[in-house]
């Protein structure tokens, strides 16, 4: 039941027939995940805390930082260099203290998604690569488990509803992912500031809807929006004949990570052969540094053959994102050793 302060609070909605307060009832009862707290994940878990969701799950293991702040509007600058899923918490309980928050500051893997997904009924993906979309997509398939799904590109959003009620899941409109670094993220490419809102509030949206069992969902739709050109299409996604199955544990082959401690045992080894190549861009790089070769990760691809063969590679960027798809980009086209720095240099 809604207590007297709860009534108040969620007055203005719940006078809509639709949601009515059986439909608060539901939202109450929800358990959500939202995998990532970056653009998308900012107005996602705002907008679904003040609505009165029962309890949202956070993933993601990522720190504030300076250049998230454009876009990701639940952070100050106060927040630069603090856990994203914590601080988010917080101001997520100011904003409602009825909603339980759990934090889980980890990367999603093969490992722990199940555990993570859990109990949870509902999968938001906030994430921003190709490896946790399909991961995310994988697991709830395998789980039976609905995933409101979106992304964005430069000022382009797409939204779409998967595995709910039968429908298709996000393999059935992109079988396979695409090649490591042929697509860049807003890191290498941009992204309008307002766009995370907007793709963030219809995912929202679609969360509420279903949750509530009313309106029309984008199951089986894929809604594009171009906020450049005030365009927005919709695309029926069908199910593919022959489905792509493929088991979580094999989503993706092992990326081969070294921690900090390691490289910085290799870096005081003066009969280490190492090579050390900063993957971010040379603004990043000029800022804050451990040294080695600056290579953004856009130009990595056409520098492959000037790397030594008989040196160790160590890829690093801030997070370990970038640096992990760099491994992956270079894999195919480079013989000698290579590693990720595992959660970067934060």
């Amino acid at each position: 039941m809604l207590d007297k302060e709860e009534n108040k609070r969620y007055s203005r909605q719940t006078i809509l027939p639709e949601i009515g307060i059986g439909g608060q009832l539901k939202l109450k009862a929800a358990k959500v995940l939202v995998v990532g707290a970056g653009g998308l994940g900012c107005p996602i878990l705002q907008y679904l805390a003040a609505a009165g969701v029962g309890e949202l799950g956070i993933i993601d293991d990522d720190e504030v930082d300076l250049t998230n702040l454009h876009r990701q509007i639940l952070y100050s600058a106060e927040d630069i260099g603090k856990l994203k899923a914590e601080v988010a918490k917080s101001k997520l309980l100011c904003l409602n203290p009825h909603v339980k928050i759990n934090v889980f500051v980890e990367r999603l893997t093969a490992d722990n998604a199940m555990r993570i997904f859990g109990d949870h009924q509902l999968i938001i993906d906030g994430s921003d690569n190709f490896e946790t979309r399909y991961l995310v997509n994988d697991t709830c398939v395998e789980m039976n488990k609905t995933l409101v799904f979106g992304s964005i590109f430069k000022f382009e959003g797409y939204v779409s509803v998967f595995n709910y009620l039968g429908g298709p899941n996000y393999r059935d409109l992109f079988p396979e992912p695409p090649a490591a670094g042929s697509v860049p993220n807003c890191a290498e490419i941009g992204v309008i500031g307002v766009l995370p809102g907007i793709v963030g509030l219809y995912m929202a949206n679609e969360a509420i809807k279903i949750i509530c069992e009313l309106g029309e969902t984008l199951s089986g739709t894929l809604m594009t929006i171009n906020a450049l050109q005030n365009t927005t299409h919709y695309f029926k996604i069908p199910r593919r004949k022959d489905p792509v199955e493929v088991p979580v544990e094999l989503q993706f082959p092992a990326i081969p990570e070294i921690n900090r401690q390691t490289l910085d045992n290799w870096m005081r080894d003066d009969e280490m052969d190492l090579m050390i190549i900063d993957v971010r861009e040379t603004y990043e790089y000029e800022e804050n540094s451990i040294g080695g070769r600056n290579i953004p990760l856009h130009e990595l691809k056409e520098q492959v053959h000037t790397f030594p063969s008989d040196k160790k590679i160590v890829f690093v960027c801030q997070t370990g994102q970038r640096s992990r798809m760099a491994v992956q980009l270079v894999s195919s086209h480079y013989s000698g050793t290579v590693y990720s720095l595992k959660n970067g240099l934060g």
